[in-house]
């Protein structure tokens, strides 16, 4: 998740669908793993997250990096 701060100084919080899906995935073992690996983060990495759970080539694997 990632604080924005608009013109007008109020703050957004930006958070992709896929983490929420992962954090909530029925398989506690991943969620904590995703959980483990976001907590190191300083900006989040989707594919990082993947990797994390043991979904490499799910939608993010999927996007152009860089």
């Amino acid at each position: 998740m990632r604080l924005l701060k608009d013109k007008f100084g109020l703050s957004w919080q930006i958070n992709p669908v896929v983490l929420g899906d992962m954090l909530a995935d029925p398989d506690k073992t991943k969620a904590a793993r995703v959980m483990n690996a976001l907590m190191e983060m300083d900006k989040i990495d989707i594919a990082a997250l993947e990797k994390a759970a043991g979904n490499p080539l799910s939608r993010a694997s999927l996007l152009p990096t860089k």
